[in-house]
Formats: structure tokens, C-alpha cells, sequence
């Protein structure tokens, strides 16, 4: 970007531009007016005398005769300037010429008798003006130079412009001092205490020099300058309180994350000791009445049969406790191998129709064909859907209807589980995908299904949630990130 003109600079073109608008038409109304008024005097200066040479000539034909005027014509040629004379009779003919005779060719050869006649002609060596005097006894024409007096014009003009280009160059000198004094230095004081405070200077010193309105502007930018330190002041004690709360609040979360993380071991200690307790009494007491004796083998086998489901219940609530803590371990499945929805969602079916639980329930099935692979394996995806479907039917109940969607949704695949049963109680909506949340009666269920279901798609990087506004029943939302999108 070019760089602006200063200031100064910009002071003296405008003011030089000014000058010339005022001084050059000025100068050329002079010139005009000056050769206006020398060409007046030079035709009244050649009137004047050709009136006096006429007067002459006019006296000398009352008592000379032509030959006699040659003489005389000859004695008034130069003076004054004339270069030739013309005598003409009383019918305005010419009767006698001398002179120059570079100027005798421009005296006329007739003229009109009784008319005084002026006018400026072009001669060999310059301008001229001719005279034509009307007498008694003819007119007498005269030709005079005014080369010599119009040569005086120019040296006048040049004075004037020498004078006029003297006065501006003068006037533009005092502009650029006085711009300089009265401006320009106290500008650059106000510039450099402001580098100076741009460079970390405390306050904006400027001495008071110049006038009134820079003194002035100093005044206010000094205050302007204490104004913005105490605002960044300010300011910095406001970051720095800022950043004193920010540190109290992040010590308040590390202590609510930590209270959140007893309470939550607290919760999943308490469901634990629900699970499992109530099947290790059961235990205890069955092997009480084993170690008294006194039984029938019937009986005795009975009790067998009875402590063996508790330990299987003790089982499936640990081995789901540990697909919860650890959903990204298995042995029997490669988690990290893509899976195919369409896949999973045959081989779900073909788990759950034979189930006691749903005998009475009506499932349907709408999945997009060729869907493409996602990010859960296929044995994942299964246990996921295992999971909501069971779940399903035990809303819906007999007679009731469930049903799995499976769909493409951009970079997603979306499996949905819907049932028309009761919905979810709002008092456990906040807490529905924590272990141990069930609405299930007791022994029926661990509160651990979701829970791992979660775990396992979040894995994959997808998310499961409920949809809130879905009535009447409840609708559960898988998104599956597609593999290699």
C-alpha cells in the first residue's frame, strides 16, 4: 500500500493549488488589461501625431506645391515614429507617398475624403497603426511604428509574474514554517508519548506547546490514556478474581465428581448386596437344614436343585456386573471386527421367538435390506438387542406388541426398539442407564441390562438413548456409527 502524503505536504499543494487559482487568472486579467490599454495609448499617441504631421502638411500645401512637399515630407519622416507619409486631394486620391518603402505599400491608394480613420497594421519590419487625417484640401494618411512601445509591455509582465511567484514561493515558505511550528512539532510530541505508552509507559506526558486546540488534544488524550490503565486494571482484577473463582469451581467439581463417584459405588455396593445377599441367605439356610440330616434323598436333591439356582442367579448377576465394568472385553467376540446389523437382527429373532415371555407377544420386524456394516461386532450388536427386546416384552406383556426397526441415517445406522406397554416411571428417567435401576420385581431382574447395553455402544462410539416423547409404551434408539466412515 502506498504510503500517504504528509500532513504538511498536503497543507502546501492545497494551498499552492490555491494560489495558482488566484494568481493565474489574475495574471492573465493583467496581461489583457496591460495590452489593452498600451494599444489605446498607442493609437491615440499615433492619432495625436498624425494630426500634428497632418496639421504641417495641411499649412505647407496652401503655399508649396508638390515638389516642394517632398522636402517637407521628408523632414517628418521618423518623427515620432513615422515611417511613411501619404498626401491624397480633396477626392480622397493618392497624390504623393514617401516614407519606408517596406511601409509606402501599405498606405491605401484611394481614401474616403472628410473621414479620420485609425486602424493597426502588419508591416515588413513589426506592427503599425496607419492614421488617415481629412483636411481642407485632402486627407493625409500616416504610417507609424509601435514595435518600440510595445516592447515595453513585456518586461512589465515579466515583473508582475516575477513579482506574483516571488509572493507565493514567500507565502508557501511562512505555511510550511508556521504548519511546521504550530502543528506538525506538537503532533509528533502527542505521537511519540503515545508510542512510549504503546511500548508500556505508565502516563502520556506531552509538553504544552502549539496552539490552544493541541494543547487541548494532548489534554484529552493523556486523559484518555489514565482512563484506559485504571479500565485494564481494572480488568486485571477482574481476570484475576475470574480466574480464582474458576479455580474454587474446579476444586467444587473434582469434590462433586469424587462424591459422585462414592455415591455411585455406594449405589452399585447397595444393588450388589440386594442381588446377591438375597441369594446367599437362601443359600445359608438351605445348607442349615442339609447339615442337620433327617431328609429324604428326594427331598435332599430338591434342596440341591434350589441352592444350585441361586448360585446360577449369584453367576448371571456377576458375569453381567462384569459386562458392564468391562464392555470392551470378551472372550467369545472380537469386539473390534465390523458387524452387520441386518445379520444380528436375524439371528435376535430367531433367539427370541422361542422365549416363554414372548408366546402372547406380537413382534414385527422392519429392517432396510443391505444395510452396511457398523462399528459393533455382530455378537455385540445381538447382546445389545437381546437385551432391549427381553426387556420389551416384559413391558408389553402378553397380547402386547413389540417391534425392531433398523435403518440407514447418514453416517449411522439406526436400530429402533419400540413396545406399546406402560412407559417408563418418570422418577427413574434420570437414572435409567445406571446398574441396578429396575422396575422389574425382585429376582426377575439384575438392573444391569441397560447398563451394559450402554457400555458396549458407547464402545463403538455410538449412543443409545430413550425417546422421551414417544407414546404410549417406550422407544429405544440405537445409533451405530457406519465402519470406515
Amino acid at each position: 500500500m502506498p504510503r500517504a502524503l504528509g500532513i504538511r505536504l498536503q497543507i502546501v499543494l492545497a494551498l499552492s493549488g490555491l494560489l495558482a487559482l488566484a494568481f493565474v487568472p489574475l495574471f492573465v486579467a493583467v496581461a489583457s488589461l496591460t495590452g489593452a490599454s498600451m494599444q489605446s495609448a498607442r493609437e491615440a499617441s499615433a492619432r495625436s501625431i498624425g494630426r500634428a504631421v497632418a496639421a504641417q502638411i495641411e499649412e505647407a500645401r496652401r503655399s508649396r506645391s508638390l515638389s516642394d512637399l517632398e522636402a517637407l515630407l521628408d523632414t517628418e519622416i521618423g518623427v515620432g515614429g513615422v515611417t511613411a507619409l501619404g498626401v491624397y486631394d480633396e477626392g480622397g486620391r493618392a497624390l504623393l507617398r514617401k516614407g519606408d518603402p517596406r511601409a509606402q505599400g501599405t498606405l491605401p491608394d484611394v481614401v474616403i475624403a472628410g473621414e479620420e480613420k485609425t486602424r493597426p497594421i502588419a508591416t515588413a519590419y513589426g506592427p503599425a497603426i496607419e492614421v488617415v487625417i481629412p483636411g481642407p484640401r485632402g486627407s493625409v494618411a500616416a504610417v507609424l511604428r509601435t514595435d518600440e512601445v510595445a516592447s515595453h509591455g513585456p518586461p512589465l509582465l515579466r515583473l508582475l509574474a516575477l513579482y506574483t511567484g516571488l509572493f507565493a514561493l514567500a507565502l508557501l515558505t511562512f505555511a510550511y514554517i508556521a504548519l511546521t511550528r504550530l502543528i506538525l512539532r506538537p503532533l509528533d510530541a502527542i505521537s511519540s508519548a503515545a508510542r512510549r505508552v504503546a511500548g508500556g509507559a505508565r502516563s502520556f506526558d506531552v509538553p504544552e506547546m502549539g496552539p490552544a486546540e493541541m494543547i487541548e488534544l494532548a489534554s484529552s488524550v493523556s486523559g484518555m490514556t489514565a482512563k484506559l490503565r485504571a479500565d485494564e486494571q481494572h480488568m486485571r482484577d477482574q481476570i484475576d478474581e475470574l480466574e480464582r473463582r474458576a479455580q474454587q469451581l474446579r476444586d467444587a467439581q473434582d469434590r462433586l465428581i469424587r462424591s459422585e463417584r462414592l455415591a455411585s459405588v455406594g449405589r452399585l455396593a447397595a444393588g450388589l448386596a440386594h442381588e446377591i445377599g438375597n441369594p446367599i441367605a437362601a443359600l445359608l439356610g438351605l445348607e442349615d437344614i442339609l447339615l442337620q440330616g433327617g431328609l429324604e434323598p428326594g427331598e435332599e436333591k430338591d434342596f440341591l436343585i434350589r441352592m444350585r439356582k441361586e448360585t446360577e442367579r449369584i453367576h448371571r448377576v456377576l458375569r453381567d456386573l462384569l459386562d458392564f465394568a468391562r464392555p470392551g472385553s470378551s472372550d467369545a467376540d472380537d469386539g473390534s471386527k465390523p458387524g452387520s446389523v441386518g445379520d444380528a437382527v436375524e439371528d435376535v429373532v430367531a433367539l427370541v421367538r422361542p422365549q416363554p415371555s414372548f408366546r402372547d407377544v406380537h413382534l414385527r420386524v422392519e429392517a432396510e435390506a443391505a444395510l452396511p456394516s457398523v462399528t459393533l461386532s455382530n455378537g455385540r450388536i445381538v447382546q445389545v438387542l437381546l437385551n432391549l427386546l427381553m426387556n420389551a416384552a416384559d413391558a408389553a406383556g402378553p397380547k402386547g406388541s413389540v417391534t425392531l426397526k433398523a435403518r440407514r441415517s447418514d453416517a449411522h445406522v439406526q436400530v429402533v426398539v419400540e413396545d406399546d406397554g406402560p412407559g417408563i416411571d418418570a422418577s427413574i428417567l434420570q437414572r435409567l442407564f445406571e446398574p441396578f435401576v429396575t422396575t422389574k420385581e425382585v429376582g426377575k431382574g439384575t438392573g444391569l441390562g441397560l447398563a451394559v447395553c450402554r457400555g458396549l455402544v458407547e464402545s463403538a462410539h455410538g449412543t443409545i438413548r430413550l425417546d422421551e416423547s414417544f407414546r404410549p409404551g417406550a422407544r429405544f434408539v440405537v445409533d451405530l456409527p457406519i465402519a470406515g466412515s
